[in-house]
């Protein structure tokens, strides 16, 4: 089993686009969209839910009333204001904001009664759905909550369970965009990481920093850049930065309406038109499926 991280770098490069695409063409792969925070991947790949579960991320502080003498030494170590202290009857009680608490567990700590725990929240879902090219894994964590490499770990995981069970040789993981905690979860241990870059000055920038951190993880990396005829000279300086990194460029896929249009259609755009940007794409995969047998 072969696992392929395409990831950007940058938001917005089209990298999902590509993604679907090599979905469309390869033999029997499991997907996995650890993009968590804005997964999109499903809605070019026509799926049906299999199954779904909750995901909890974060732990928050609970009170156990029958317990608590208000004493508010709870609320004198709760660094992040999230314990109140409120006239409820004969004593005060502590109020617990699960929006402030950061389940650090100090307050568990300092009450000399016991009666507060720690108890998990859920933070997100996560699905498994039955795509038009197999296997999709993916999931959607809440807006403003944190742990998302832990979610991103979880789609990964669950994807490589799947691929190994039904004996699929690929697992293609559709990472988010940055050089953050979900990127590392995707990437690491990664057999190649393929950037999909664009011309533009924060484009070059942030591939520049997602090849460093690939270096750093020892994982092999290629590159394309995307709309590479939108501006000639910044493609070039993507080109110039990938040679001084010993990074292959393996294609550029040019500029093409059909990329949108076939992403209003609900369809890979190899599979919605025989255009430039088809072809382009047509030859990236063949190029890196012969990186990933190498």
């Amino acid at each position: 089993m072969k696992e392929l991280v395409v990831l950007s770098g940058k938001g917005g490069t089209g990298k999902t686009s590509i993604v679907a695409s090599f979905a469309s063409m390869a033999d029997r792969p499991v997907v996995a969209d650890c993009d968590v925070d804005a997964a999109d991947l499903h809605l070019v790949l026509s799926h049906t839910l299999a199954s779904t579960a909750q995901f909890c991320g974060a732990k928050c502080a609970v009170l156990d009333p029958s317990a608590c003498s208000g004493c508010g030494r709870c609320e004198e170590t709760c660094r992040f204001d999230a314990i109140t202290m409120k006239e409820t009857g004969k004593q005060p009680r502590p109020e617990i904001d699960p929006i402030a608490c950061e389940g650090c567990g100090a307050c568990t700590h300092t009450c000399p009664f016991g009666a507060l725990r720690l108890e998990e929240v859920p933070t997100g879902d996560w699905f498994i759905s039955e795509s038009r090219v197999g296997p999709l894994v993916h999931a959607r964590l809440a807006a403003g909550q944190e742990a998302s490499g832990r979610l991103v770990t979880l789609v990964r995981t669950r994807a490589q369970a799947i691929a190994k069970r039904e004996k699929r040789g690929l697992v293609l993981i559709d990472g988010p965009p940055g050089i953050g905690c979900p990127v590392i979860a995707s990437m690491t241990g990664a057999d190649l990481a393929f950037v999909v870059a664009e011309p533009t000055v924060a484009g070059l920038h942030d591939l520049d920093r997602v090849i460093e951190l690939a270096s750093r993880l020892n994982v092999p990396v290629s590159a394309a850049i995307n709309k590479w005829d939108v501006s000639p000279d910044t493609s070039n300086r993507i080109e110039q930065l990938c040679c001084r990194h010993s990074v292959p460029v393996l294609g550029k896929v040019p500029y093409d309406e059909d990329v949108t249009a076939a992403q209003i259609a609900g369809l890979p755009v190899v599979d919605y038109s025989r255009g430039r940007a088809s072809r382009a794409i047509e030859d990236l995969w063949s190029k890196l499926q012969k990186d990933l047998v190498s």
